[in-house]
């Protein structure tokens, strides 16, 4: 029997990698191009908001426009700027992603992320083992665990 002091139940990251197959390559860049649609609609709503926006402090001014809403027009621009900066950053870094996809090879592995397991930990196990884990999954099956489970 061993004594309850001797044993603690910890929680893990375990990294899941993916064997790169037709079907994953073709799901991902599915799902980047539906994000890159999304913040094209994003940066398009964004800019008719602004000018929108721009065009009623223009109207609500008596010409020529005021100091005061002149300020508030180049603020309006700034912010409008700055977030669709912030967009075509986004987007960009998904058309990478998309590029990084199309150049893996078939049957590679590569990490998709982690996700947290508990495990039992008892005196004298290898804590550096126990926490080296990992799923490999191909087109949604595991088909593997690595590590001391």
């Amino acid at each position: 029997m061993v004594a309850e002091n001797s044993r603690l139940l910890l929680k893990r990251p375990i990294t899941v990698k993916v064997i790169v197959t037709p079907l994953w390559k073709e799901e991902v860049q599915q799902q980047l191009q539906g994000q890159i649609s999304e913040l094209d609609q994003q940066i398009q709503t964004l800019e008719m908001q602004g000018q929108k926006a721009i065009a009623e402090l223009q109207q609500g001014s008596i010409v020529p426009v005021s100091p005061e809403a002149q300020a508030q027009i180049r603020n309006i621009e700034n912010q409008v700027s700055q977030k669709k900066r912030e967009l075509l950053d986004k987007k960009n870094q998904a058309l990478q992603q998309m590029q990084q996809v199309q150049m893996f090879e078939l049957d590679q592995e590569i990490v998709q992320g982690q996700m947290e397991s508990l495990f039992r930990l008892e005196k004298g196990d290898n804590l550096v083992q126990k926490l080296r884990v990992e799923i490999v999954v191909r087109d949604g099956v595991v088909q593997e665990i690595r590590g001391d489970v």
